[in-house]
C-alpha cells in the first residue's frame, strides 16, 4: 500500500501531492525527531537519574516492593535508570511503535528485559490486572512528557488518566513538581511577528485593514532559543512572575483554569509580549531542579545548559497595552488540555473572564510568524520598491504570484499599468482566482504581463543528530541504527529548515553560489545540477553546510533569506530573522585546517517536475 504526501511545490506554491512509500511517514519523523537531542541533554539525563534515585529510596524506606510506570519511555533511557536504581519492575510505555520495537533491542542489549516490559500502547489503553498490561498499579510514576510549553504534548490528559487508572494513592512522581513562570515585556522587534503594522510607500501610508488590526492573532505559542534574544533588545515591564505549579504525585486535572500574578509595573512601555519558561523539581524538597530559563538569567552564563528539545516560549498579547511605571496590573495565565495563553488587565478594571484567543482576520491562518515579521520590515521593503521603481513603466503589466504579498500594492502606487492580485485595492487590482499554472493571456484580458529583473540563488545544532552510542552508561546505538536508517531513507540527501539565528555559528568557508536560476526563463523540464568545489579559510570542525536563496531583484538591489551581511574576520554570521535556512548535516564532523589544504565538494541536482533539490556534500583533499 502507498502513501500519498502534501509536499508545497516552490515553484508554484501550491501543494502537490506525491506518492511515496507506506513507511515514508515514520520515516521523516524519526529523521527529524529529537530523541537524539534528548540523550544528548546531559543537565535533564543526571536529574532525572538523581530523581529517580531518590523516589526509589523513599519507597523501599516505607518497606515496599518499587514499581515503576514509565510513560513516554522512548529509547527506555529512564525505566533502565529505575531499574538501575533498585527499582523492582517497570512498564514501559511507547505509542510510537518504531521507537517501542527500539525500546526493546535497548532493554535486551543492556540486560534489562527480565525486570522491564515494553508496552506499546497510548498510556490511557493501558489495562491493570489479571491478563492485563500491568499486574498491578505503579507506586512510582515517571514521565518525560514535557515540550517547551509544558503541556502541549498532553502531559495533563496522561497524568490525570494514570493516577485514575494506573497508579496507587501517595505514589511517586519523578519529575515531582512544574512551575511555570512569565514576564511581560516591551519588544518590539518580537511583537512585529504578531500584527501587521503601517507600512509608508513613496509618501503613502498604508494601514492594515480594520479586521486585521482588531484581530487577536493566533494564540499558539511561538517556542524559541530566548537565550539569542538580547536582553537589550526589549524592556522588562513586570517582575519574573511565578505563574502557577502543578504537583505531579498528585491527582492532575485536566480541565481548563486560569491563574492570575498581581504585580507593580517596573517600566513605562507598550506590553505586548510574555516571555515563559518553566522549571522541573525532581524531588519534593526542591534539591533537584532541571530549569528552562535562558542563558541570560545565569549569574554564570558558562553554566547555561544548552538544548533544543526544549526551549522557551513567546506569548502575544491580543492587543498592545500602554503600561506607566508604578502601575498595579494583573498578568493571567489560562491553560486547556493543551496550551497556555496569556491576558494583562489593570487592578482598577473589573477582573474578566478571558476566553482563548483566535484569529478572525484570516490572516494568521495564512502567514507564519516570521512572515509578518518580514512584512514588517522596513529595510526589506525600501529594497523591493526601489527595485519595483527602476523596472515599472507607465504601460507595465504587473502580475503577483505569492502568498498575500504586498508587491502588488507597491507596484500600484508607483505607476503601474495594470496589477493583477487579489487585496483589497478596488478597481486599482484584479483579482484572479485560479492557479498560476493554469493562467491564459485571457486571464490578463489580452495583455502580456512585463519581465524584469532576474532571480538569482546563491556545534550545537549538529548534536541534535549526532550519535548518541551510550547515555548515563547505558548502550542506546539501536536507536542511532534506526535513526541512520531513515535518514537514509530520504533526509540524509535533504537540508533541514533551522532558523540560524537562534543558533551561533561560525563559517569555515566564503559564502559561495552552488545553483542559479533565472527567472526570466521558463522553468527547465529537465534536472539541473551544480557541482563544484569551496575552500575551507578558517580553522574549526565542520558541522554541517547551510543553504539559502539570495534575490538578485535587479542588477543592484538583492534580498537575502540567509546571511544579511558580511562574514567577519573570525567567521561570525547574522542571520535573517524572519526565514529558516536549509541545514545540511555532516555524518561526522568534517576538519578544517584553514589555510585552503582542504575544500567542500558539492554535488547538487534540482528536479523541477517535483521541487527537490537532493544534495551530497563532503571534504576533499586540495593538495
Amino acid at each position: 500500500m502507498k502513501t500519498f504526501c502534501g509536499r508545497a511545490n516552490p515553484t508554484t506554491g501550491a501543494l502537490d501531492w506525491v506518492e511515496e512509500s507506506e513507511e515514508y511517514d515514520y520515516h521523516q519523523e524519526i529523521a527529524r525527531s529529537c530523541y537524539a537531542d534528548m540523550l544528548h541533554d546531559k543537565d535533564r539525563n543526571e536529574k532525572y537519574y538523581r530523581g529517580i534515585r531518590a523516589a526509589v529510596e523513599r519507597v523501599k524506606a516505607r518497606g515496599e516492593q518499587a514499581v515503576v510506570l514509565d510513560i513516554g519511555t522512548g529509547t527506555g533511557l529512564l525505566s533502565m535508570m529505575a531499574v538501575s536504581a533498585g527499582a523492582d519492575y517497570c512498564y514501559a510505555v511507547e505509542v510510537f511503535r518504531p521507537m517501542a520495537e527500539a525500546a526493546v533491542c535497548i532493554v535486551e542489549r543492556n540486560g534489562f528485559s527480565n525486570k522491564i516490559k515494553v508496552i506499546n500502547k497510548h498510556s490511557t489503553e493501558v489495562t491493570v490486572g489479571l491478563g492485563g498490561d500491568m499486574e498491578t498499579r505503579a507506586n512510582i510514576l515517571i514521565t518525560e512528557l514535557f515540550d517547551t510549553e509544558l503541556i502541549g504534548e498532553g502531559a495533563l490528559p496522561s497524568y490525570e488518566h494514570a493516577h485514575l487508572h494506573l497508579m496507587q494513592e501517595g505514589c511517586e512522581a519523578v519529575p515531582h513538581r512544574a512551575t511555570v513562570y512569565a514576564q511581560l515585556v516591551q519588544a518590539d522587534q518580537l511583537w512585529s511577528w504578531a500584527q501587521l503594522q503601517p507600512i509608508e510607500v513613496t509618501g503613502f501610508k498604508l494601514l492594515p485593514p480594520p479586521a486585521v488590526r482588531r484581530c487577536a492573532g493566533a494564540p499558539s505559542v511561538c517556542d524559541i532559543q530566548l537565550s539569542q534574544v538580547p536582553p537589550e533588545s526589549f524592556t522588562p515591564l513586570s517582575p519574573l512572575c511565578t505563574m502557577f505549579s502543578m504537583e505531579f504525585s498528585k491527582p492532575v486535572s485536566s480541565t481548563p483554569q486560569s491563574h492570575s500574578c498581581r504585580f507593580v509595573a517596573q517600566a513605562s512601555g507598550q506590553a505586548q509580549v510574555v516571555l515563559s519558561w518553566w522549571d522541573i523539581d525532581m524531588d519534593p524538597k526542591g534539591t533537584i531542579v532541571c530549569t528552562l530559563a535562558p542563558r541570560w538569567t545565569y549569574d554564570n552564563p558558562r553554566c547555561y545548559p544548552w538544548r533544543d528539545h526544549w526551549m522557551q516560549s513567546v506569548y502575544f498579547l491580543p492587543a498592545e497595552e500602554r503600561v506607566m511605571e508604578g502601575d498595579e496590573c494583573s498578568l493571567t495565565v489560562s491553560h486547556d488540555d493543551y496550551s497556555l495563553w496569556f491576558s494583562l488587565q489593570q487592578i482598577s478594571e473589573k477582573e474578566a473572564v478571558v476566553s482563548r484567543p483566535y484569529c478572525t482576520c484570516q490572516a494568521h491562518l495564512v502567514w507564519t510568524r516570521p512572515r509578518f515579521g518580514e512584512l514588517n520590515d522596513t529595510q526589506r521593503t525600501d529594497c523591493y520598491v526601489r527595485a519595483l521603481r527602476s523596472v515599472l513603466k507607465a504601460d507595465s503589466v504587473c502580475l503577483g504570484v505569492s502568498d498575500g504579498s504586498l508587491l502588488p500594492i507597491f507596484a500600484h502606487l508607483l505607476g503601474a499599468n495594470k496589477v493583477l492580485e487579489a487585496n483589497s485595492l478596488k478597481g486599482a487590482l484584479q483579482v484572479l482566482l485560479v492557479r498560476p499554472e493554469q493562467l491564459t493571456t485571457d486571464d490578463l484580458g489580452g495583455q502580456q504581463v512585463t519581465p524584469d529583473g532576474p532571480g538569482q540563488a546563491a556545534s550545537d545544532l549538529w548534536r541534535i543528530r549526532a550519535p548518541c552510542g551510550t547515555c548515563q552508561g547505558f548502550d542506546v546505538r539501536p536507536m542511532d541504527k534506526m535513526i541512520q536508517q531513515s535518514l537514509d531513507f530520504r533526509e540524509s540527501r535533504e537540508a533541514e529548515p533551522h532558523a540560524l539565528w537562534e543558533y551561533p555559528c561560525r563559517a569555515l568557508t566564503p559564502p559561495y553560489p552552488v545553483m542559479t536560476f533565472d527567472f526570466t526563463q521558463l522553468v527547465p523540464e529537465e534536472p539541473l545540477n551544480s557541482e563544484g568545489t569551496v575552500p575551507f579559510i578558517r580553522s574549526g570542525l565542520c558541522h554541517g553546510v547551510v543553504l539559502w536563496m539570495e534575490y538578485q531583484l535587479t542588477d543592484h538591489v538583492t534580498v537575502s533569506t540567509g546571511l544579511m551581511g558580511p562574514v567577519t574576520e573570525q567567521g561570525t554570521c547574522h542571520w535573517s530573522p524572519h526565514r529558516k535556512q536549509g541545514v545540511y548535516f555532516s555524518p561526522s564532523p568534517w576538519d578544517s585546517p584553514g589555510d585552503s589544504r582542504a575544500a567542500l565538494s558539492y554535488s547538487l541536482t534540482f528536479e523541477p517536475s517535483v521541487g527537490d533539490i537532493r544534495m551530497d556534500f563532503c571534504s576533499t583533499s586540495t593538495l
